[in-house]
């Protein structure tokens, strides 16, 4: 793949999915100013990952027979449409629905991406090098669609944060998914790769019997779910700790702001390391992190064992997907990804509630200890990795 076109791929993403993160802000705002429950509020944020679990693997499988542009032009009238619904009735079943579309149209699109650049490059040296560029994405859109998003709230309206500035957020929303469009749709597309001649038909759920797919899937899961207890359990201890929440928030991101430098270095490592070593490698740093967080009491150790996580967490993605698509199919390819986002997104609706419940009984500082001896675990899956 060109470096244009990569360059264009990116943007389209990004485009996309900061319409989902600027939405995220907006109607929780919105729906706090119109007298909703905090409760009302934490359903509304939940609809935007609901349908990632449920829609993932039928479009792995429609990217499989289509290519990326069918789901990507759907997912942008999608995106568009929530949007654009908001701007216009300003309600929350509205917004409810909203956060179903705009939520479902990233993940296509991320699948629909992720396919595509995987089928563009021609070695494993060179899948590094797009995935980790292509995952300089989403930290980009979870910078862009809030900062826009809140910028026009307080600054679009006749006041800050009046019926008309949130209109006009929206409107900016639903615009963003149509320069996604026109950045790709340009875009070169390889041939479809042709089904075996008389082969019989599969599921997805096959791919769970072949074994290195099976550990991919595992230790892709400890990563995520050590993304989770970073982001859900830091709060708790840094409250605990007497910290304020301005001091929490700049914790949490300068363990974003690293997630997203290692992956801006990973291209130019692609060709030192292999897969397995970067993860293996990322897997022991945050069993050790994990280790430590709950002894340290001050701002400053706390804030470099985020960026330490960040380092280590951010760059294990790009290495997954380049396994990913190495032990699997090409004409399978979209149902891994697919199958892949479905489990992390149900693990990060379902690990919260668990750690919270571990929190109670064990302790903050518990959980930490009980998630970084998962993870020291799991290292040895990590070493049995190979493409």
């Amino acid at each position: 793949m060109k470096g244009s076109e990569l360059l264009r791929v990116i943007g389209a993403q990004v485009c996309l999915h900061a319409t989902m993160a600027g939405m995220r802000l907006a109607t929780p705002l919105l729906a706090l100013q119109q007298g909703y429950s905090a409760a009302a509020v934490g359903v509304l944020i939940s609809l935007y990952a609901l349908t990632q679990v449920f829609l993932a693997l039928p479009a792995g499988r429609f990217t499989d027979r289509h290519g990326f542009k069918r789901p990507l032009w759907l997912s942008v009238i999608a995106a568009v449409t929530g949007a654009g619904l908001v701007a216009v009735f300003p309600v929350f079943p509205v917004m409810c629905l909203a956060a179903l579309l705009t939520g479902g149209a990233t993940g296509v699109t991320v699948i629909a991406f992720q396919r595509h650049v995987g089928r563009s490059a021609t070695n494993p040296t060179q899948l590094k090098r797009v995935f980790s560029w292509l995952a300089i994405a989403p930290a980009l859109s979870n910078f862009v669609g809030p900062f826009l998003a809140g910028m026009l709230i307080d600054h679009a309206g006749r006041s800050p944060a009046d019926m008309l500035a949130f209109r006009i957020c929206f409107v900016a929303m639903a615009a963003l998914p149509l320069i996604c469009w026109l950045l790709t749709r340009g875009a070169h597309e390889p041939a479809p790769t042709a089904p075996v001649a008389g082969a019989v038909p599969t599921r997805a759920w096959d791919l769970l019997r072949e074994p290195m797919f099976r550990r991919l899937l595992f230790v892709n899961w400890l990563q995520s779910s050590s993304w989770d207890v970073h982001a859900f359990v830091l709060p708790v201890l840094g409250h605990d700790r007497g910290i304020s929440a301005s001091v929490i928030g700049s914790i949490l991101g300068a363990f974003a702001i690293a997630a997203a430098v290692i992956r801006v270095v990973l291209p130019v490592l692609a060709s030192r390391a292999s897969e397995r070593s970067v993860i293996l490698i990322s897997t022991l740093v945050t069993a050790m992190v994990f280790s430590v967080y709950p002894l340290l009491d001050s701002a400053w150790t706390m804030g470099l064992c985020s960026v330490v996580l960040g380092f280590a967490l951010g760059a294990v993605q790009p290495m997954v997907m380049s396994m990913l698509h190495q032990i699997t199919p090409h004409t399978r390819h979209g149902e891994a990804l697919g199958l892949r986002l479905m489990t992390i997104n149900a693990s990060s609706v379902a690990m919260p509630m668990l750690f919270g419940s571990l929190g109670a009984v064990i302790g903050i500082g518990g959980v930490f200890w009980v998630v970084g001896g998962v993870v020291a675990l799991g290292a040895r899956a990590t070493w049995g990795l190979k493409a």
